[in-house]
């Protein structure tokens, strides 16, 4: 298993590990931190959709690789969760300036995390990787909205497991751990059309 770990200078490495425990002991609103034991440049991260956004009620994971340049170049960042977003590539690349021409080698992973999930709120149409998602943006909002809504629907829900931690999956099986709501043939047909009305968007 090939990790950056040895590219980077164990001063460096324990600034990432001291800022991860951090993250995970004062975590920012609306985001979780996962720490790699085996790799501190392997870093994920679970990104609630903000309120008001079509991302709401969505989790989505990121990883964050850090370079042997690290922190003089910024690490890559990328949605492991599909995501219809102007600044998200396809294969889940993300474009965000702070993370190209605007980026100091001072700014931490906390900023990052912060700079993707305000990305969520306030996506920039001008930088846009996915231009579909940049064009329906500008010029048809409630489209992208509804195509957005859709994808975070299907592809960024979670369910409770059994210790009630949130875990990521279908939104089949976040009805099958909570025994309150079964998910009911309605749903299960409003879910289904969705999946084919994306196929053909």
């Amino acid at each position: 298993m090939s990790n950056n770990v040895e590219n980077l200078s164990p001063q460096i490495i324990r600034g990432v590990v001291r800022e991860m425990q951090d993250l995970v002991e004062n975590p920012p609103e609306g985001i979780k931190v996962h720490i790699n034991d085996e790799d501190v440049t392997d870093i994920q991260a679970f990104i609630d959709g903000p309120a008001g956004t079509p991302y709401a009620g969505g989790v989505f994971k990121v990883k964050l690789t850090l370079g042997k340049a690290f922190p003089q170049e910024p690490p890559k960042a990328f949605f492991f969760t599909k995501i219809f977003h102007p600044n998200v590539a396809l294969n889940g690349e993300i474009c965000v300036n702070t993370l190209k021409k605007d980026w100091k080698s001072d700014l931490g992973i906390k900023h990052i995390l912060l700079t993707i999930k305000c990305l969520l709120i306030v996506p920039n149409a001008e930088s846009a990787l996915n231009e579909e998602a940049g064009k329906l943006l500008l010029e048809h909002y409630d489209d992208y909205s509804q195509r957005a809504k859709m994808m975070t629907e299907i592809h960024a829900q979670t369910y409770k497991g059994s210790k009630g931690a949130s875990v990521e999956g279908p939104l089949a099986k976040k009805h099958a751990g909570d025994k309150s709501k079964p998910l009911t043939a309605e749903k299960k047909k409003i879910l289904k059309d969705k999946k084919r009305t994306l196929k053909r968007l």
